[in-house]
């Protein structure tokens, strides 16, 4: 049965209205116009001219790349398609490719990579470039009203959706190759593994998890650790997976999984873990977070962030903040750091995954391939498409270097019994 819903003020499974075209040229399907190739050329420069071709509704190339052969080619399949992507580019390119009006030819990855490369060169904007990237998105604040509809809209989509293409633990972040021939399952047990050695877990000690995702970091903890945890989460789906894994294999008396904001966390902790939630806090709210970890981290505690980050403070794109990733944020590592240092405690390590992230991604796309007519079928081809786009676009990202992935291992301040070398890491 398909879903059928919608959400903030766009429909969720269906196609965004198309009104923001141009009116003269929704009614016009004659020969490209000159102004439309000249347009097309200044976008494309705009961008640093990535090595890409363009072929138009006529059936003509109207871009290519200057020297050299295109990695893929970007067919665009009618007049009012053409101009969506003059008025917005940054949101109707992903609109676009999801109705089918653009198809490409070629790897979807290696003509993402084209156009992130190019515009990695071009970074200064010209004035015409500020007016072709112009619609960034602004990002919903991810208030105690707002995160749970923002978490809601990414995470509460189905269980079986994600299963069609995550491992069995449904670990929904970046997994760690100690090969890069390791399989994803190998990959995300040896990322909570990671993880736990970089805590220096030990049997008897209390963690506390914000954002638990479908709970499997908290079960290896316990069950691999002997540790005890409470783990927080705002979706209900995720929760509810988590509770039902935890009470079959029997170790619910271990895990506590909580159905609530991270920010209503309250007790004392032995250790403090969040793996891939920080994206979804918000900078506004990174002095806030610093504080509830000085509240409940114990006097020798110590603990570790795992997030998505970037190289320079860069918004959130519209097409990814509006309809996949509402309130979803990727900060710097000096943003970071508003966390840490208000309450005094010490970053012990930080280590960068990135090349990690985009080996899981790819893992990730080749399951969704392979399942894309079942999503197709629960939702639909808009749906099925977005999300192709949208994991292709994210190992683009990691490849060419916009997108990093930290872990940031932090401690009390007059903490010095831990770890004197990071040898313990990889024993």
């Amino acid at each position: 049965m398909k879903h059928n819903k919608t959400y903030l003020d766009i429909p969720l499974f269906s196609h965004p209205s198309t009104s923001d075209a141009h009116t003269f040229a929704e009614t016009d399907q004659s020969g490209v116009w000159p102004l439309e190739t000249w347009l097309l050329t200044q976008l494309l420069n705009t961008i640093g001219s990535p090595s890409i071709a363009i072929t138009l509704w006529d059936g003509e190339e109207h871009y290519a790349p200057a020297a050299g052969a295109p990695v893929a080619r970007m067919l665009v399949k009618n007049r009012p398609t053409l101009w969506r992507l003059f008025t917005n580019p940054n949101l109707n390119f992903g609109d676009d490719y999801s109705r089918g009006t653009i198809e490409i030819d070629g790897d979807l990855v290696d003509f993402l990579e084209a156009l992130f490369r190019a515009r990695a060169k071009a970074h200064r904007p010209s004035p015409i470039q500020r007016f072709f990237t112009r619609g960034r998105a602004r990002s919903r604040r991810n208030t105690l009203d707002v995160s749970p509809e923002n978490v809601h809209h990414h995470y509460d989509l189905g269980n079986d959706f994600y299963r069609l293409w995550l491992d069995r633990e449904m670990a929904y972040t970046c997994a760690y190759f100690p090969t890069p021939d390791a399989t994803l399952e190998e990959a995300q047990l040896a990322k909570m593994d990671h993880v736990c050695r970089k805590l220096d877990l030990k049997p008897g000690e209390t963690v506390v998890e914000a954002g638990c995702g479908w709970g499997s970091m908290a079960r290896h903890m316990a069950l691999r650790y002997g540790v005890t945890v409470r783990a927080y989460n705002i979706s209900a789906e995720q929760i509810r997976f988590a509770r039902q894994r935890a009470k079959a294999e029997g170790f619910d008396d271990r895990v506590e999984y909580v159905q609530d904001d991270y920010r209503t966390i309250s007790g004392e902790y032995d250790v403090f873990v969040s793996i891939g939630m920080l994206e979804h806090v918000g900078i506004e709210n990174y002095a806030a977070l610093g504080a509830l970890i000085d509240r409940v981290l114990h006097s020798n505690g110590r603990g570790l962030i795992h997030t998505i980050g970037q190289n320079r403070p860069e918004p959130t794109s519209a097409w990814t903040e509006r309809r996949l990733f509402p309130g979803g944020y990727a900060p710097t590592l000096r943003q970071m750091m508003d966390i840490f240092e208000g309450p005094g405690l010490s970053v012990i390590d930080v280590e960068n995954l990135r090349l990690h992230y985009a080996l899981t991604l790819n893992h990730w796309l080749s399951r969704y391939e392979r399942n894309i007519g079942q999503v197709s079928e629960s939702f639909d081809g808009f749906f099925a498409r977005a999300w192709r786009l949208y994991l292709a676009a994210s190992i683009a990202n990691f490849n060419v270097g916009s997108l990093q992935l930290y872990q940031v291992l932090f401690a009390r301040a007059m903490k010095n019994d831990g770890a004197w070398t990071r040898a313990h890491l990889y024993h």
